[in-house]
C-alpha cells in the first residue's frame, strides 16, 4: 500500500504569502514523477504557524527518487539569471512518515 510523507513547515506569518505563492510557482514538478499519487499543502487556520505539505507515494523508492532528482535539482537551483537564491520562507521543517494501512473513498450514489 501507499506510503504518506507529511513536511511540516515553520512559517511566519510575513511569510505565508510567500510560501504559498512559491509552491503555486513550482510548475507541477512532482506531479509528473513516477510513483507520485498526491499532494496537498494545508494552511493552519488557527492555533499554529506550521503549514503541512501532504504527499503520497506508491512506495518509499518513488519518495527517495523524487527527493535525490526533481526535489534536489529544485532546491539547489539559482536566483533568477544567476543570482542569489530567495530566502526559505520556513523557518523550521520537519518530515513525518507513514505507511497507509486502511483508506476509503466515498461511496458512489446509486
Amino acid at each position: 500500500m501507499s506510503i504518506v510523507k507529511i513536511n511540516v513547515l515553520t512559517v511566519p506569518a510575513e511569510q505565508r504569502e510567500v510560501l504559498e505563492k512559491r509552491f503555486g510557482a513550482r510548475a507541477g514538478s512532482v506531479e509528473s514523477s513516477d510513483g507520485f499519487e498526491w499532494f496537498e499543502l494545508l494552511r493552519p487556520v488557527e492555533g499554529t504557524d506550521q503549514y503541512l505539505v501532504y504527499t503520497r507515494w506508491r512506495d518509499e523508492e518513488s519518495f527517495q527518487a523524487w527527493m535525490e532528482g526533481p526535489m534536489k535539482a529544485a532546491h539547489q537551483g539559482g536566483g533568477a539569471e544567476g543570482g542569489e537564491r530567495p530566502k526559505p520562507a520556513a523557518s523550521g521543517s520537519t518530515l513525518w512518515s507513514f505507511e497507509v494501512v486502511q483508506q476509503a473513498g466515498p461511496k458512489e450514489q446509486g
